[in-house]
């Protein structure tokens, strides 16, 4: 992973303190909230339901186990023992006390980590694929590109008060696991006529109240240039995108209000003046970026036979490392996700203890590194086939080996309206009670990789939008009910789900859910997932189960 060098850690540094004399003229009523709102988002820290919430970058999901264990040690002593990973591949904790917010933010300079950009109307955390550098369908690996979109973006002056905030994903790979398509600026890695390397850009994607799919911008742009192209595509957002109006102010509005076609004019008259202002990216810089993300030593020797043996012989670790690890592209080698989706656990919650131990495990079995994904779990990149039993038998013993990668189970939920001062309903409850009525994991499995996705909001944190069956929480006159959605999908190709009827009372979800997956299985083709069934027969049969005489 990147290691930061004397200027980072200088800025980061200098920033703690600066927010700490912040804080201190705050609480001292130097400053009034309005003065001091915009200086606690620009670090990370948001005032919730009940109490602050600090969000804590994880720069393209990547943690060592030293960061790891510092995060144990925040849950513990400045929160309730736990944190939140996200779909940003952040880390929010829930409970911290304002006063000692600066002190969470020194602990973290400690170990190169802040919170600098993941709120606020800027770039926030650059977003990547958690299976960079090590899948077997990349093109190339994105991470160099991520770190320095990073450090181009970190405290730009342009940028620090866009209209509205603002999200890249990076892709380097043929499959789509980083949802580039829902982004405000997607980047896929691919190669030119002439075999070079190069981005095909999309823009103006997004979800929250009105959810669109990116546009091809750019087909090809050679990796050099990216740094100018992003900035003229930021500079024509900023002084066109609406301020007017925040519902109205992502840059998806502007590309929809101007269409692709004038937009990219623009973008492409703003990039003659960029082009001559920021530099193509230097040949040696990137190299000694990428010098960071070299392979690990991975061992020459993997004893493939005791592996095979164990799958023979346990049938509950067989069923795990089908579900739970993935194809490497080196051989002898497995990717692991840790499930943060244990069915008593709100997903994406992992406890200090957890967290202290897998930072254990990261170290022994998986040259001390940890990946944040998409879906709010976590990833062991690097494990040898050999280490597999020995690894699950840990995870086990911690709540973190439940083997529900790839199933219904596998639920992006939001905080929702325990926590947050936005939601309209709750989600952790939701998702609890769609766990107690799919507890079978047999069927789970059979039934294929379904997808939900809750949101508590129309703000769309849940991603909803994009879920096989998307739940989003509304209120109605004080009484918490839930549209559902069917169809979206991140995967392959992004889809928008669309709408089944009228909403259902909260007691109601799992069991439309139940109904949902009825039509799903009597109907499905062969090898058909749930989005493609869906565009094939309609809603209207799915509408037609929910809404019967004995349905909600």
């Amino acid at each position: 992973m990147y290691q930061y060098d004397a200027f980072d850690r200088q800025l980061v540094h200098e920033r703690v303190a600066e927010f700490r004399e912040q804080t201190a003229r705050y609480l001292a009523g130097e400053l009034g909230e309005e003065e001091f709102k915009p200086l606690r988002l620009m670090n990370g820290l948001y005032i919730q339901r009940f109490a602050p919430m600090l969000r804590v970058a994880i720069p393209y999901g990547i943690l060592s186990s030293k960061q790891l264990r510092m995060l144990a040690s925040i849950a513990e002593r400045h929160d309730r023992g736990y944190g939140h990973f996200t779909t940003r591949q952040n880390i929010q904790f829930n409970w911290p006390a304002l006063e000692r917010v600066p002190d969470i933010l020194a602990d973290l300079a400690s170990v190169d980590m802040h919170a600098i950009q993941t709120s606020g109307n800027c770039i926030r955390n650059i977003t990547c694929d958690h299976l960079a550098g090590v899948a077997p369908d990349e093109i190339a690996d994105p991470r160099p590109y991520c770190e320095l979109l990073r450090q181009w973006s970190t405290l730009h002056p342009e940028f620090a008060y866009l209209p509205r905030k603002f999200k890249i994903a990076v892709t380097g790979a043929l499959r789509d696991r980083a949802v580039t398509e829902a982004h405000d600026i997607g980047l896929r890695l691919v190669e030119g006529d002439a075999g070079e390397l190069g981005f095909e850009v999309l823009v103006g994607g997004g979800m929250g109240r009105t959810p669109v799919i990116g546009k091809v911008l750019r087909a090809f742009l050679p990796h050099r240039d990216l740094l100018s192209y992003l900035q003229a595509i930021m500079r024509v957002y900023n002084l066109e995108g609406r301020r007017d109006n925040k519902y109205k102010a992502r840059i998806k509005i502007l590309v929809n209000a101007l269409g692709i076609e004038e937009f990219r004019r623009r973008v492409e008259v703003e990039w003659q003046v960029t082009r001559q202002h920021v530099a193509p990216l230097d040949r040696r810089e990137l190299e000694e970026v990428r010098a960071h993300f070299e392979p690990p030593p991975y061992r020459s020797r993997v004893d493939s036979r005791s592996h095979e043996a164990r799958l023979a012989a346990d049938p509950e670790f067989a069923r795990w490392v089908r579900s739970n690890t993935v194809p490497h592209r080196q051989f002898g080698y497995r990717a692991v996700f840790v499930s943060l989706k244990a069915p008593e656990s709100p997903p994406g919650d992992m406890t200090s203890r957890q967290m202290r131990e897998l930072a254990f495990l990261a170290n022994r079995f998986s040259f001390g590194l940890i990946r944040a994904s998409h879906d709010q779990n976590l990833l062991l990149a690097d494990v040898a086939l050999d280490d597999l039993y020995a690894l699950w038998v840990q995870l086990d013993c911690i709540d973190l080996a439940t083997p529900n990668i790839g199933t219904l189970a596998n639920m992006i939920c939001c905080p929702g309206l325990d926590f947050c001062g936005l939601a309209n309903a709750e989600s952790i409850s939701v998702a609890r009670q769609i766990n107690e009525l799919f507890d079978d994991m047999d069927y789970l499995h059979d039934l294929g990789d379904v997808r939900i996705k809750i949101s508590g909001c129309m703000n769309a944190c849940g991603h909803h939008h994009v879920g096989h069956i998307g739940v989003l929480g509304v209120d109605k006159k004080g009484e918490e009910w839930y549209q559902i959605t069917i169809g979206g999908s991140a995967e392959e190709r992004t889809r928008l789900g669309r709408k089944l009827g009228p909403a259902v009372p909260k007691a109601e979800v799992a069991r439309t859910v139940a109904r949902l997956l009825d039509v799903y299985v009597a109907r499905r083709e062969s090898d058909e997932n749930f989005p493609d069934a869906v565009e094939r027969i309609g809603v209207a049969p799915f509408r037609e189960r929910v809404y019967a005489g004995d349905g909600p």
